[in-house]
């Protein structure tokens, strides 16, 4: 018996060491972040809590995951469905996190791809503010423009798609 108890505990250590993929990309706002490693899951996105500000910006602290002044509780004491302990490894479940901050996202998993959108909290101060975030567009001139650049100014912008 205690020999099929070694044999079992043995599988599970290797079979936890296994569950790290390499390569996974992140993309948000206006970067790609490839991140080194990741938990093999086929639902979510755990990152080594190290790799969160590269991802998204937050920043894992003892009360949450936070960014300006929005923190996510997350308990850092014992594994739950945000936050968990492998193999001494912490990991970090970014999609989680969007599903708490009702932050969209889409994923390839062929190809280990993970895109999220905005998050709504963040976005709550233009709409109470009656300010449209800064964004730069090509013009049909090919050069970049800037909201900004046009400061003070009235414009109208109209947008189409062509599907």
């Amino acid at each position: 018996m205690k020999i099929v108890a070694t044999i079992l505990t043995t599988v599970l250590l290797v079979l936890t060491a296994c569950q790290v993929l390499a390569n996974a990309v992140v993309l948000y706002e206006d970067r790609a972040v490839e991140v080194a490693d990741t938990l093999a899951d086929p639902n979510d996105l755990w990152v080594k809590p190290a790799e969160l500000m590269a991802v998204n910006g937050f920043e894992l602290k003892p009360e949450g995951a936070c960014i300006d002044d929005i923190c996510v509780p997350v308990r850092q004491d014992e594994d739950s469905d945000i936050f968990i302990t492998r193999s001494g490894q912490q990991w970090f479940n970014v999609t989680e996190l969007a599903d708490r901050l009702q932050q969209p996202y889409a994923v390839d998993f062929d190809n280990a791809v993970w895109s999220f959108g905005a998050i709504p909290a963040r976005r709550l101060s233009f709409v109470n503010e009656a300010l449209a975030p800064d964004f730069t567009l090509t013009d049909m001139s090919g050069n970049q423009v800037r909201l900004s650049d046009f400061k003070g100014k009235k414009i109208m912008l109209l947008t189409w798609a062509s599907w």
